[in-house]
């Protein structure tokens, strides 16, 4: 994937998000009588700032994309005239204080429902819920699952798509209990059934939950036609040409592009005998002979050829999930409700030793998945970002002095002892917010160094 773009799809995404999260603050804050001094997307040197009037609100547009703030009247940072000391924010009561500071998690969680109900509205398109193979000998098997099965629903939760059954999965993964599924198989029959609570509880935390189980969904196969040669290389060197058809390697038949990559990086520096398809004719005895690359320490083939991906391929394969207005809203707000849950849930789950803290993504790994959702398509990367939203919102909850979460606890404590905290006390929660803070990042870095390092 192209770094500019998935630097740039990150930096858009982070943009969005941050500037959600402020207008939260921002506009509770306004709505309240307090005075905003400067909205900032963005902490450092300035790159662009505006005001509407001399003594409005600084909109300002700063050097590093990785947080905002918003700067209120407040007289523990600087002197109020006392005109103005009404429109402070430590003046305010403790109810005020406290919906502005809620605001901005808030608006996030608000913003992945505008955005799951666009993109239900729009239609969500995913893989049909079809099992396309069983790995032999696998907990799928052993559970009664067969090629052609399709999911209809899994545990209390409809399978709309494999995307839905995949989560659905997740979910009931983390209760360790037996998990039911409804399947329709190609003769229309339908039957129940039952995977080990244990089984899926040990494989709660794998990514590609399904895949561990072992199924995979129904996907075409790609014909083995060259879309592109690279000069100098070894396809172009035995006079491969886009469009050939590869019929066979070395007397054995190929089948799909999948099986041909796989001749060819099994193969480094061995001759093979090709017969190709060209115009309608066939083409024999072509030499092709794979160049050796070394690829995560293995020796691999590759003889420099991309394939020609027919338009209508994934035609059949997909469907298309839509709803109206107010029953998308409905399945907006569940959505938001059940990534929410699940993301606390986690957590819980990694404080007490429950759960692996490869479960955690640092800014590597969401500009990973910024970029390549981006290249999907625009439903793909809203959903991604309303993935995004719901974590910043549920981690800027989180009772950590510096985040809102903090705050918000100290005006909880405040309420019970019927006076603020001192201001030595909050510093010192600062400090300590600092510290915890810091930590979690410098894991977060760690997890994804690990992963991109394998």
């Amino acid at each position: 994937m192209d770094l500019l773009f998935t630097i740039g799809s990150f930096v858009v995404a982070l943009a969005i998000l941050i500037a959600v999260h402020e207008f939260g603050h921002f506009w509770v804050a306004r709505r309240l009588g307090v005075r905003v001094l400067r909205f900032s997307i963005g902490f450092g040197k300035a790159l662009a700032r505006w005001q509407r009037r001399p003594d409005g609100t600084e909109y300002v547009i700063a050097m590093i994309p990785l947080g905002g703030y918003v700067k209120m009247l407040d007289e523990r940072e600087e002197e109020v005239p006392e005109a103005l000391l009404d429109q402070a924010f430590n003046r305010q009561p403790l109810w005020k204080r406290t919906a502005i500071v809620a605001a901005g998690p808030l608006f996030n969680l608000l913003f992945a429902i505008f955005a799951y109900w666009a993109v239900f509205m729009a239609g969500d398109t995913g893989l049909k819920p079809v099992v396309g193979t069983v790995e032999p000998a696998s907990i799928a098997a052993e559970s009664g699952f067969r090629p052609g099965d399709e999911l209809i629903q899994v545990g209390d939760r409809a399978a709309r798509s494999w995307e839905t059954a995949v989560f659905a999965v997740t979910v009931e993964a983390m209760d360790g209990a037996d998990l039911s599924v409804r399947v329709r198989d190609d003769r229309g029959e339908e039957r129940v059934l039952v995977v080990p609570g244990g089984v899926i509880a040990d494989l709660a935390e794998e990514p590609n939950l399904l895949d561990h189980l072992g199924l995979e969904p129904s996907r075409p196969q790609i014909p083995p036609v060259i879309g592109e040669i690279v000069p100098g290389e070894a396809a172009d060197q035995a006079g491969l040409q886009v469009g050939d058809r590869i019929l066979s390697a070395g007397g054995v038949p190929v089948t799909s592009w999948q099986a041909w990559v796989e001749m060819v990086r099994d193969r480094p520096g061995e001759p093979m005998q090709l017969d190709v398809e060209r115009d309608g004719a066939v083409v024999r005895d072509l030499a092709v002979t794979p160049r050796v690359i070394d690829s995560g320490g293995e020796r691999v083939g590759r003889i420099g050829a991309g394939v020609d991906v027919p338009e209508d391929l994934m035609a059949g394969y997909l469907v298309k999930v839509s709803y109206g207005p107010v029953e998308a809203m409905s399945e907006a707000v569940g959505k938001t409700v059940e990534m929410s849950a699940l993301m606390l849930r986690v957590m819980g789950r990694m404080l007490v030793g429950e759960a692996s803290v490869r479960n955690l993504s640092g800014p590597i790994t969401i500009a990973e998945a910024a970029g390549r959702t981006a290249s999907y398509g625009l439903d793909s990367f809203v959903k991604f970002l309303a993935i995004v939203s719901i974590s910043l919102g549920i981690l800027n909850l989180l009772p950590i002095p510096v985040l809102d979460g903090g705050h918000l606890l100290f005006f909880f404590v405040e309420w019970i002892k019927g006076s603020p905290l001192s201001e030595e006390a909050q510093l010192q929660g600062q400090k300590v917010g600092f510290v915890l803070l810091a930590a979690l990042m410098t894991l977060a870095f760690y997890v994804d160094l690990s992963r991109l390092l394998g």
